[in-house]
């Protein structure tokens, strides 16, 4: 028979909840038991465990509730769980690829838009400066061979 036995009133000696009054609930086995009371509803090692010489009278497996009571009636404050406020989490908005697909058409007509104003206004100027860059082009390499063959000739002639 072991020291442990249910309802027994102990102080743990270990783990964050050292020094706190919990009572035994259940037997595990030899080396651990399921405690609560003024500490997390836990499976301690009873090498962690100072026994006290105080019992209440729980049954097997007793609830958080009747555990409390239990401890009420002696004085003791209990251990109540304080559950964080879930706040929602900030979650991120994707695009509908039916939006994406017309927010797309929405930018070429837009380019489409801009290209054919520029277009109108400059059409002609645009024609007009390659055909003359086209024509000086073709001008320059043409005068310059016939010019230089004509010297070479009246230079060659000369000697």
């Amino acid at each position: 028979m072991s020291l442990f036995t249910i309802g027994r009133l102990c102080v743990k000696l270990a783990g964050r909840d050292a020094g706190k009054k919990c009572v035994v609930v259940e037997e595990i086995d030899n080396t651990f038991v399921l405690v609560d009371g003024n500490v997390r509803r836990k499976r301690v090692n009873t090498k962690h465990l100072e026994p006290l010489k105080e019992t209440l009278d729980l049954k097997a497996k007793a609830s958080h509730e009747q555990v409390k009571a239990a401890f009420e009636t002696l004085g003791l404050s209990v251990w109540d769980k304080k559950s964080k406020q879930s706040t929602e989490r900030p979650r991120r908005i994707r695009a509908i690829k039916e939006k994406v697909a017309e927010a797309k058409k929405e930018a070429k007509v837009k380019k489409e838009k801009k290209t054919e104003a520029t277009s109108k206004e400059t059409p002609t100027k645009g024609i007009e400066a390659t055909v003359t860059k086209e024509t000086e082009t073709e001008e320059k390499p043409e005068t310059e061979k016939p010019e230089e063959t004509s010297e070479n000739q009246e230079v060659t002639e000369q000697q």
